[in-house]
């Protein structure tokens, strides 16, 4: 009775340390005052319309025992709702961590297509193993039995699973969805249990043509038209990566000086990549007609796709007999002519490695050789590949060669 009559705004002491508590804007609940260790403490115990005088003091007993142990009733009612928290994130699945942990990410990442390869992979390996668990009772024998069935037949592709799994792991238990050690670590654990192989064995090269072949493969290119044929052999002249030479923009090149700048955030080491242009290069990119920002341009004004200049590749093969493929019989890729540029300036120049490793824009694999190498060898560099278009550009005795300009559309014979 008295608990409900009381208005005035205060603390009522019930004895024992239950003390009603009211504030000035009338809200009543039921606070537990204590000593321990010299220092005061108040915790709530909920207010007077859902907690009654009753089992107030319940509350207030079981607070009291607690301090006859010598634990602090703050602190183990903090630990309780650590645990239920825990345990209602138990329900957290794996599927629902990945999800989570790849929105969380992506943003970092170079482009969506690093995206929808993290989502693919674990869709088709990790999911249907665990996907739907709860991420917490996600274990070794789990994670083991997704990685081994592709783990030697796939082995790439099962070792970046392994470190996704094991990303994704230490996401949730950063985020406190699991507790213990993380069971798709490798080092002094999965290296227990799966065998070892080396990335030089497990890595798979693009499949490249032989340079002794490069004047016939771009004497072949050079009679079928469209903008794919011609971003091909422009990613020849220039050995530089599908994807740089499908996004060029108009406003990276300078015709005049030659020299065509490729901003960092298209490049794949993230730093600006200058390419001198030869000759050929320049005359390529003056027969392309300027429909908009884009050089090489699909439908709508949009920039190629991969697979348009892969299809280039595949219409020029034979399908019963296929003429352009590499020594061990696998059809050629774009990004193979890389190769073939570096097996040629290996074989046939006097440049140095470093002048061949600039033109590919790789970074150097040592790093004291990296700190004196620091300029980018252009001048060198517009050297080589004006003697790489020179070689590429001789016509094949075994080919019927028509160049073909994009602009009037006149044939002009070679």
């Amino acid at each position: 009775m008295q608990v409900s009559k009381l208005t005035k705004p205060g603390l009522y002491g019930d004895g024992g340390g239950l003390t009603l508590q009211i504030t000035s804007g009338g809200v009543k609940s039921w606070l537990f005052r204590y000593m321990m260790s010299g220092k005061a403490y108040g915790m709530g115990l909920g207010p007077t319309h859902t907690v009654s005088l009753a089992e107030a003091r319940q509350k207030a007993l079981a607070a009291r025992k607690l301090i006859l142990d010598g634990i602090n009733p703050l602190a183990a009612k903090k630990q309780e709702q650590l645990a239920n928290a825990l345990a209602d994130a138990r329900m957290m699945t794996f599927d629902q961590c990945a999800e989570a942990y790849v929105s969380a990410h992506k943003a970092g990442w170079k482009n969506a297509k690093h995206a929808d390869q993290w989502t693919n992979t674990l869709s088709t390996y990790a999911s249907p193993v665990f996907g739907k668990l709860p991420v917490a009772e996600i274990d070794t024998g789990l994670v083991v039995k997704c990685l081994t069935p592709i783990w030697e037949t796939k082995t790439e592709t099962a070792s970046r699973l392994r470190g996704r799994i094991e990303s994704i792991l230490g996401w949730a238990a950063t985020s406190g969805y699991r507790t213990g050690e993380n069971p798709a670590r490798w080092k002094g654990h999965l290296d227990n249990l799966l065998a070892t192989i080396s990335k030089t064995s497990r890595t798979k090269h693009h499949p490249s043509l032989p340079w002794q072949r490069m004047n016939e493969f771009i004497s072949a290119l050079r009679v079928r038209d469209g903008l794919s044929a011609r971003a091909v052999e422009f990613a020849i002249l220039t050995a530089c990566r599908s994807g740089e030479v499908r996004g060029a923009k108009w406003s990276e090149f300078d015709i005049e000086k030659k020299i065509w700048t490729i901003p960092a955030e298209r490049m794949k080491a993230r730093r600006e990549h200058e390419v001198p242009l030869s000759d050929a290069a320049v005359a390529l990119l003056r027969s392309v007609p300027e429909t908009g920002e884009i050089v090489f341009t699909g439908t709508k004004g949009q920039p190629l796709s991969d697979m348009s200049l892969t299809s280039v590749i595949r219409r020029m093969n034979d399908k019963d007999s296929p003429m352009w493929v590499d020594m061990s019989g696998d059809g050629i890729t774009v990004h193979g002519f890389r190769s073939s540029f570096r097996m040629w300036a290996a074989e046939t120049t006097n440049y140095p490695r470093e002048v061949a490793e600039h033109a590919l824009a790789h970074q150097l694999p040592d790093a004291v050789e990296r700190a004196y190498q620091r300029g980018s060898q252009f001048a060198k560099r517009a050297a080589l590949m004006a003697e790489w278009a020179a070689y590429c550009g001789k016509v094949s005795e075994k080919a019927d060669v028509t160049l073909i300009n994009r602009r009037n559309r006149a044939n002009t014979s070679k």
